[in-house]
């Protein structure tokens, strides 16, 4: 089905969140996991910018998605946020991120589902074991995708995953940007969200 993708605002502040009844999708993980990659690769489009920089996104960026056909209202909406443990991010910039990025993981009304990007090529991080118990905590759905899947033969990427699992406590989905793998797995986990919130909810602010 085709997909149809509008960016709607970057929002640095509770106050800028967009006002839709359309259940969220969000998608964090540290700055150089690749999850631009993941979200151009997810969609078929360019929508996410990818640079050699990390840590260049520091809003949360929102889109909106129409299956088939544009209608008032998005099917879906995909948050881009922020990417942590990225040092040289300026100071001045990374003291704001608990004000917007944490009253949205924890009171966003319409966020019906947490993308937590791990990299299948490094040892489970503590940063992301802090997140995802974070996470559960606050009672947020959440599935664990392993990104950067193809840079390890299968032996390797299977002891990997093995690894995060024990690591992390949760199940695990292995994710190639470069070859798509894994690409209608996560569709799959995206649209049980949707039917599960098939009922709108009041749009949050």
């Amino acid at each position: 089905m085709k997909i149809i993708i509008n960016f709607m605002m970057s929002a640095a502040a509770s106050q800028q969140f967009p006002a839709s009844p359309a259940p969220e999708v969000a998608f964090l993980g540290r700055s150089n996991v690749g999850k631009s990659s993941l979200l151009n690769s997810l969609t078929g489009t360019r929508m996410a910018r990818v640079s050699n920089t990390p840590g260049r996104t520091q809003t949360i960026n929102f889109f909106a998605i129409h299956f088939g056909v544009e209608k008032q209202e998005p099917a879906l909406v995909l948050s881009d946020l922020p990417g942590y443990g990225y040092a040289r991010a300026p100071k001045a910039i990374v003291s704001e991120w608990p004000k917007f990025i944490e009253p949205y993981l924890e009171s966003r009304e319409t966020l019906g589902l947490c993308i937590v990007l791990v990299d299948a090529s490094v040892p489970p991080q503590a940063s992301d074991v802090a997140l995802i118990e974070w996470l559960g905590s606050a009672g947020r759905e959440f599935q664990v995708v392993a990104t950067k899947a193809d840079r390890l033969s299968g032996n390797k990427l299977t002891e990997s995953l093995k690894k995060l699992r024990a690591a992390l406590g949760a199940e695990v989905m292995p994710y190639s940007s470069k070859t798509g793998k894994g690409k209608e797995e996560l569709w799959r986990k995206i649209r049980q969200t949707l039917e599960a919130r098939s009922t709108s909810r009041p749009a949050s602010r």
